[in-house]
């Protein structure tokens, strides 16, 4: 799921989970909307605090194998 459809989803989400996480409204809502990309070291956070509702692939939907190549291993093995 999109950080953008998790955030929709529920009235008050947005705030939600920048005080979950510890950042700025701004932010997540620039995160959201895709103006700036989600930063590595914010994903495991908003995955956590999603209860992996958003993943780290979701949020870093071009890179996420080479930022966690470990993911990337549990998905050939969940496929294999």
């Amino acid at each position: 799921m999109t950080l953008s459809d998790y955030l929709k989803a529920e009235r008050g989400r947005l705030a939600a989970l920048a005080r979950a996480i510890g950042a700025p409204i701004s932010n997540m809502s620039d995160w959201a909307s895709g103006r700036r990309p989600v930063p590595i070291e914010r994903c495991p956070d908003i995955e956590r605090a999603t209860a992996g509702a958003v993943t780290r692939r979701d949020l870093r939907p071009d890179d996420w194998e080479r930022i966690w190549p470990e993911l990337a291993a549990q998905q050939e093995a969940s496929h294999a």
